[in-house]
């Protein structure tokens, strides 16, 4: 049943009109690549210790010790302006596997519109390389959580840990203490079998000659807190930071860093490095404290608190638009990238699903539904060059009865429309990253003209979500 679902899928998206996918395997075309794409959770962009911006100090960790993401970093390229879909980890995974902005998809409507057996079946980065290559396998251990009732071999995948959430990788369910208790196991959040299963399914497709595509979806560094003992000691025996001091959490991240390296060696091992891309990325920004503030007070200047928050030197945490919320670690290593380089240019996890078809070989129009352009042209030339979108900003929407808040960002200038209050914020992230100074007072035109483009675009792709956010 899995094979003719697969077979009707593709058959339903060679038929999508502007979007549908043609590839002519020519003599001589060299051997498809692979793909390894890891995905932490709740991964703040300042908590690794080699830093994504070599300019600001203070995007390094000034506690937690992440030695085999920074060699990732140092072998591969670094997006210094790389950002998660969403604030939280549903929309945002699922905006990644099908290259659409969380605002186009639909939070209660999405598991009723993106339903596999639905006449409008839409691409996913699994389809989109099986249409390339059908010789292609693909996996997905770890978190899933696209809460639809929808499944990873639903979309493409041939083999899953099924769909888990967050609950899969925890040892607790008291949501009163979960912040700050601390669990000791020797397989924290899952890290190492879901690396272990990863491993195994590397080793039987290269056995086999299959090109592969591999999403390790970490359960790390969310809570619970759970970390290795060894690791636990290291920490306590270490001088805290100012924004990081949770021995728990940094032991928790170094035990799923440790992983990380674990996957680059058996990419060496198995003598397929020169064909492999490996793409680095955390599905939304950290939490903003431990434990979190209520969410009345998630908005405020950090000015407000005594301490500096846990993503500083950027503003806010997960749950909220502000660059802690959604700027997050992103690196990619792989055949043809110059190791050490940094890129400035803005991406997002939308553009996933048409870099890696570029990558894979395909050259032909991708759906005309797609908010995401390829980088691939970024990652080959040292860092330079931009992203290809329909539309030339990112836009972002946080679903939420509480604070419902839309972000637009297009070139150096963001706007964030707070939907309950009508207030709008401008920041020139160029000079002012730190969202530190509001501009609205002073470029209210901008604002104006930014914030403009936003409800036009939410119009365009999900009238109803525009309609229920005026209504506020």
């Amino acid at each position: 049943m899995k094979r003719i679902l697969l077979i009707f899928m593709l058959s339903v998206i060679t038929l999508i009109g502007a979007g549908s996918f043609k590839l002519v395997n020519k003599p001589g075309k060299l051997a498809p690549p692979n793909f390894i794409f890891i995905l932490t959770d709740d991964q703040g962009w300042s908590s690794t210790s080699i830093g994504m911006d070599d300019r600001i100090r203070e995007s390094k960790s000034d506690y937690y010790e992440t030695p085999n993401i920074d060699r990732l970093g140092r072998e591969g390229i670094r997006f210094t302006n790389a950002y998660a879909p969403a604030a939280i980890c549903s929309p945002s995974r699922r905006s990644i596997l099908f290259g659409q902005t969380p605002a186009r998809q639909g939070d209660e409507i999405f598991s009723k519109n993106y339903q596999p057996y639905s006449k409008e079946q839409k691409i996913t980065i699994p389809l989109l390389l099986k249409a390339i290559d059908p010789g292609y396998k693909t996996a997905h251990f770890g978190k899933w959580d696209l809460r639809a009732e929808i499944f990873p071999e639903d979309l493409g995948y041939d083999e899953s840990d099924g769909d888990t959430r967050n609950s899969h990788g925890n040892l607790m369910t008291n949501k009163e203490d979960k912040w700050e208790g601390l669990f000791i196991n020797d397989d924290p959040k899952r890290s190492s079998s879901i690396t272990g299963r990863a491993m195994n399914f590397m080793q039987r497709q290269v056995r086999e000659g299959n090109p592969f595509y591999l999403q390790i979806s970490h359960y790390a560094p969310h809570v619970d807190i759970q970390t290795k003992q060894t690791t636990l000691d290291k920490y306590r025996n270490k001088a805290k930071g100012v924004k990081h001091n949770n021995p728990g959490w940094a032991g928790m991240l170094e035990d799923m860093d440790r992983t990380v390296g674990d996957i680059m060696e058996k990419v060496e091992q198995l003598g397929i490095a020169e064909n492999t891309y490996i793409i680095f990325m955390a599905d939304n920004g950290g939490v903003e404290f431990l434990p979190p503030v209520p969410s009345k007070r998630k908005m405020l200047h950090p000015d407000t608190f005594d301490k500096p928050m846990r993503n500083f030197p950027l503003r806010g945490g997960k749950w909220t638009l502000y660059e802690g919320g959604i700027r997050v670690p992103f690196m990619v290593k792989g055949p043809g990238i110059a190791p050490g380089k940094m890129s400035h240019e803005s991406v997002g996890g939308w553009d996933i699903l048409p870099t890696i078809g570029e990558l894979a070989g395909y050259s032909q129009p991708l759906p005309e539904d797609l908010d995401g352009g390829s980088f691939a042209g970024i990652v080959q030339s040292g860092g330079k060059g931009k992203v290809s979108r329909n539309k030339d900003y990112l836009v972002f929407h946080r679903y939420s009865k509480a604070y419902p808040h839309s972000a637009l960002i297009q070139g150096n200038y963001k706007v964030i429309r707070f939907w309950k209050t009508g207030k709008l914020e401008l920041y020139n992230l160029a000079s002012d990253f730190g969202e530190l100074k509001d501009l609205y007072g002073t470029d209210t035109s901008k604002a104006n003209e930014l914030d403009f483009q936003m409800k036009a675009y939410i119009k365009e792709v999900n009238p109803g979500l525009l309609e229920e956010l005026l209504a506020y």
